[in-house]
């Protein structure tokens, strides 16, 4: 089965997580997998091209805010809950807040 690269949770940056979350098309996928389960990409529900969400996937995948596990053909992915929660306590729970109605 094929690895992918992922960031140890001591090499995991504030910053590269800022810029992961800074864009509203990977926001939304956060928010996506904040159930705690994983989800394929189609399970993802986001709509545009498999070659731009592919680019957002690998951004959050990189930044350590994601987990991608491959199973055939298939990439299941999750959050990384433990590893956020242990580097920068309290930001995941900020991000996957709900948005107030206005």
């Amino acid at each position: 089965m094929r690895t992918l690269k992922h960031p140890d949770r001591a090499e995991i940056q504030l910053t590269d997580v800022f810029h992961a979350l800074s864009d509203p098309t990977r926001l939304a996928i956060v928010r996506g997998l904040g159930d705690e389960h994983e989800q394929s990409c189609s399970g993802l529900n986001i709509p545009m091209a498999k070659s731009t969400l592919s680019h957002h996937l690998k951004v959050l995948r990189d930044a350590g805010v994601t987990r991608t596990r491959v199973e055939g053909t298939h990439r299941l992915m999750s959050l990384r809950r433990e590893d956020l929660d242990a580097r920068f306590p309290g930001l995941l729970e900020i991000v996957l807040r709900p948005e107030p109605l206005t």
